[in-house]
């Protein structure tokens, strides 16, 4: 079931509230002062059909071609609004000896031979990497604040509202949505730009999202200035 946040005025979104499939007016002017778009893991061991993870769409990646002209709307409106944009990449080192395993997101990540710095899988999806001087954060966690310079950047941005996208939507999305939350910044989830395993877990991860920021549609978010 789709949940779609509306534009309701220049400094306006509805915003997911507490109660399932509920929304409710919030008004931001104040906080939503320097923008910054931050897009997670479009990459092509994350997005391409050949990619070694892909675990950011369902069986046979029907919602693929939908998801990819989304995060290519959302990076077009932003440049076009002069919205800067980080994009965080996830790589690890050739070897597995410097790269944590403790978890089975990890050990996947390293059995599948996925996103190595240097080779393919770790390299930008075509068509969503950066532009110009665009800044780009490495990271090889969930998080993508965590042992990165994340947060540096969003510094020199002046940055006081994150809008959030990238795969997958329950995991690097979600998690780093909290960090912001937690952190401070106002947080706007892209939702049509983000992906999950199967549409249930997508919707889950949307709705705890909800607590502790905005989800909205990348159109919505356009029309609206990206406030």
């Amino acid at each position: 079931m789709a949940h779609h946040a509306e534009a309701c005025g220049p400094h306006q979104l509805r915003r997911r509230s507490q109660r399932p499939g509920g929304f409710h007016l919030i008004d931001r002017t104040p906080l939503l002062q320097a923008t910054v778009l931050v897009v997670l893991h479009y990459q092509n061991d994350v997005l391409h059909p050949d990619g070694r993870i892909r675990l950011g769409f369902g069986e046979g990646g029907t919602n693929r071609d939908k998801v990819l002209m989304a995060a290519e709307r959302l990076l077009g409106g932003a440049r076009a609004a002069s919205i800067p944009v980080v994009h965080v990449r996830t790589a690890r080192p050739p070897t597995s000896k410097s790269f944590l395993e403790n978890a089975p997101i990890f050990r996947n990540v390293v059995a599948k031979g996925a996103v190595i710095e240097g080779e393919w899988g770790s390299e930008f999806f075509k068509g969503l990497g950066p532009v110009g001087r665009e800044a780009v954060v490495v990271h090889n966690r969930v998080n993508g604040f965590y042992d990165s310079a994340l947060e540096m950047r969003l510094r020199e941005l002046g940055a006081t509202h994150l809008v959030l996208a990238g795969v997958a939507t329950n995991s690097c999305v979600e998690h780093t949505a909290r960090h912001a939350a937690d952190m401070g910044y106002v947080v706007t989830v892209a939702q049509d730009a983000c992906s999950a395993a199967n549409a249930d877990v997508h919707e889950a991860a949307l709705f705890n999202i909800g607590l502790i920021g905005a989800v909205a549609d990348v159109d919505d978010l356009i029309k609206a200035g990206f406030q």
